[in-house]
């Protein structure tokens, strides 16, 4: 029969002992959960900045070389950040905090692009400046990862497969004929 204690008397030892490990891991918890802290943001060195290795010099120079062209051309800056994981950050955030600290896109117009490929995460985001959100929303910017980007990875043609697809696939609901006559194509929308 199991004893009970009586008013007055201490409780049993191995009850203590419970409330005490349950009372230090409830203490230790948070601290070990607050102890993951975020990665350093790198430092800004090129348009392109591959961490994971998953492209070789001559594909690194070459979107290098496509990007310049782009902010000659358009003046709005793209920078791309390969790395293996954002984690304890979810890819939002990190890219959130890569905004802030590099300032990318031109000074007083705002208009920088940033794209962050989190390959171990499998996660991947494009955050467009102020300025540009109103020409890249966020359902854009999602169709682009999703129909132009995402292919890309499984087939490793992350450098030739975006040839031609800058922009979206335009899909059925356009003319055909309008492209090979060299005209804009004209949606039915």
């Amino acid at each position: 029969m199991p004893t009970q204690c009586r008013p007055g008397h201490p409780a049993s030892p191995g009850g203590t002992w419970l409330a005490f490990w349950l009372l230090l891991f409830l203490l230790v918890l948070p601290v070990t959960v607050l102890a993951q802290s975020p990665q350093p943001v790198p430092a800004l060195q090129a348009r392109i900045m591959d961490q994971t290795g998953t492209l070789d010099a001559a594909e690194l120079n070459r979107i290098e070389e496509r990007l310049a062209g782009f902010e000659r051309k358009r003046g709005t800056q793209v920078v791309v950040l390969m790395l293996a994981s954002t984690s304890p950050e979810d890819i939002a955030d990190f890219t959130q905090r890569l905004g802030d600290d590099w300032k990318i896109g031109r000074a007083g117009v705002g208009d920088g692009l940033l794209f962050v490929v989190a390959k171990d995460d499998r996660r991947m985001r494009i955050a467009p400046a102020k300025t540009l959100e109103g020409a890249i929303p966020d359902i854009l910017a999602r169709r682009i990862l999703d129909d132009a980007v995402a292919p890309a990875f499984p087939a490793r043609r992350l450098c030739g497969g975006h040839r031609g697809r800058t922009r979206p696939n335009p899909g059925p609901h356009c003319r055909r004929g309008a492209a090979a006559s060299g005209r804009r194509r004209i949606c039915a929308r």
